[in-house]
């Protein structure tokens, strides 16, 4: 894993020899926004990495684990061995989630994040063949947390990776590396992922051949974990600040997306942010009224904790074993006006074509699947996978105007979910709606956890692309029948069926009868 690994020599003058493999072993380099071209301000070509040299075998497999900031999960794939790829035949065959919370929790005990796979990394080893055990890709890609963690300390964040990288070398699985990815990274994944599980890039057609979809859609992706939320999607304009554009090449088709990654904006660490503004805005008031929470819900929170985030701003001096209580008032409205002051939704220089946060974004467009903590919000209150743009309304307005209480005796959610659900269906409202500007398109947004039954992330573009599945070339081999082929077989089939039909008429006229049956 030490060694420095370089792409082909088709494209090594290209990317100016940039290693796949980076000076430090634990980290696998395919940063995009290191790859820059003419066109686009930056360019993804998909397929051009590391290719597999494999004996032929029934199945291939790949894993990927998903470290985000409150949990790590392990998703593993698989797919015919040794044949040439088309839209759909990678499948989920294993999903498994990590004993508790994301390994940038472990900033003051590293070996333990290490130590917190090895109840994945078992579940793997008993379902990946003896045989195929060294030849199965893993990769442990890091998203916000991790990126937060980067900002906070580089050190720790350094530590942290050393020893998931560690305890992964430990088992006998081809370990790819460990790195933080980008938010550009992300919400680009995200969107392959996405795509490919539609079929948006590429099928096999009837005639053996690789086609695109005729009226093929590309979808949105809209994602969001806990310390950022990313949406990327083809534009029906020229992207204007090149910073927020991708030019993959995926199957010989140049694509442009926009994306962009709102870090500090995923669901938890807005939650903090809000808790933060309230307590600022109550003045010596205590405890602190929360409008998002519901009457008869209190939230006691040290400030060593509530400050402990580079995404809020802390006061000059303040004692850290000090606290504050939160408690609910049930009052939707408010709660709606608060988290829009926290979202900035001031203009951008490139205005009207903004997000939020002073971000540049073109109008959306399209279809859109909205993941994540988007889909598992929306879930539980009975709006998934779509509902109107009023129901979602009426449905939350209610919901917030619950007491705790009655909450409590309905549903047996842990109270730090249970609690945050009015106030982060309220931030995904404002973000879509006043954010990316859904208002006219409401109705374009699908609130899923899976299509084609895979979980919907950056993970299965990530894998797709590092283990070369995608080609940046539509693929030469035809895995059908071919044109010709399939022609001649119809042309013998019709022959058949004209060669029988004759034969018959011969025998009638032959040996005649009379419509007794007599000769």
């Amino acid at each position: 894993m030490g060694e420095i690994e370089y792409v082909s020599e088709s494209t090594r003058d290209r990317w100016n020899a940039y290693p796949l493999i980076s000076v430090r072993s634990y980290q696998t380099a395919v940063n995009l926004e290191h790859f820059k071209d003419n066109a686009y301000g930056s360019s993804l070509t998909l397929g051009s990495g590391r290719r597999d040299h494999r004996e032929e075998t029934s199945l291939s497999y790949g894993m990927v684990f998903d470290a985000g900031s409150t949990h790590t999960s392990l998703y593993m794939y698989r797919w015919p061995g040794n044949k040439e790829n088309n839209t759909g035949v990678v499948s989920q065959m294993l999903v498994c989630d990590v004993d508790g919370n994301g390994i940038s929790s472990y900033a003051r005990d590293p070996p333990a994040a290490g130590l917190s796979l090895r109840k994945c990394l078992d579940s793997a080893l008993a379902v990946v063949p003896d045989n195929q055990l060294r030849e199965t890709p893993v990769y442990l890609g890091a998203t916000a947390g991790m990126r937060l963690l980067q900002l906070q300390n580089q050190t720790q964040s350094d530590q942290v990776l050393e020893q998931v990288t560690k305890v992964i070398q430990g088992y006998p699985f081809d370990f790819r590396g460990a790195r933080i990815l980008s938010g550009m990274e992300e919400g680009a994944y995200g969107w392959i992922t996405t795509n490919y599980l539609q079929e948006g890039f590429i099928k096999h057609g009837f005639e053996g051949g690789w086609v695109r979809p005729k009226g093929r859609k590309i979808w949105g992706a809209l994602d969001m974990g806990g310390s950022s939320t990313q949406i990327a999607f083809t534009p029906g304009q020229p992207v204007r600040d090149p910073a927020s554009a991708l030019g993959p090449k995926l199957y010989g088709y140049q694509y442009e997306v926009y994306t962009h990654s709102y870090l500090c904006y995923g669901k938890e660490q807005t939650m903090r942010q809000l808790q933060v503004h309230l307590l600022k805005m109550s003045g010596s008031t205590r405890p602190v009224n929360h409008p998002c929470y519901h009457l008869g819900d209190n939230l006691t929170l040290t400030l060593g904790d509530l400050y402990d985030s580079p995404c809020v701003v802390r006061p000059v001096t303040f004692d850290p074993a000090s606290v504050v209580t939160f408690t609910g008032t049930s009052e939707p409205l408010q709660c709606l006006n608060q988290i829009k002051n926290i979202t900035n939704l001031a203009a951008c220089s490139l205005a009207p074509d903004c997000g939020f946060n002073g971000v540049y974004q073109p109008p959306v467009i399209g279809n859109f699947f909205a993941f994540s903590a988007y889909y598992y919000t929306f879930d539980f209150l009975g709006l998934a996978p779509q509902s109107s743009l009023s129901q979602a309304t009426t449905t939350i307005d209610t919901f917030c105007k619950r007491t705790w209480n009655s909450l409590k005796k309905e549903y047996a959610v842990k109270d730090k979910y249970l609690r945050d659900y009015c106030a982060s269906a309220n931030y995904i409202m404002t973000v879509l709606l006043d954010g990316y500007k859904f208002n006219q398109t409401w109705g374009n947004i699908y609130f899923q956890r899976q299509v084609a039954d895979t979980d919907i992330g950056w993970t299965l573009g990530y894998m797709l692309n590092l283990t070369n599945l995608i080609p940046s070339e539509l693929p030469l081999v035809v895995t059908g029948v071919q044109r010709s082929q399939w022609a001649a077989e119809v042309f013998f089939i019709v022959f058949a069926v004209f060669l029988s039909l004759m034969v018959l008429v011969l025998l009638w006229l032959w040996n005649p009868q009379d419509g007794r049956g007599n000769k």
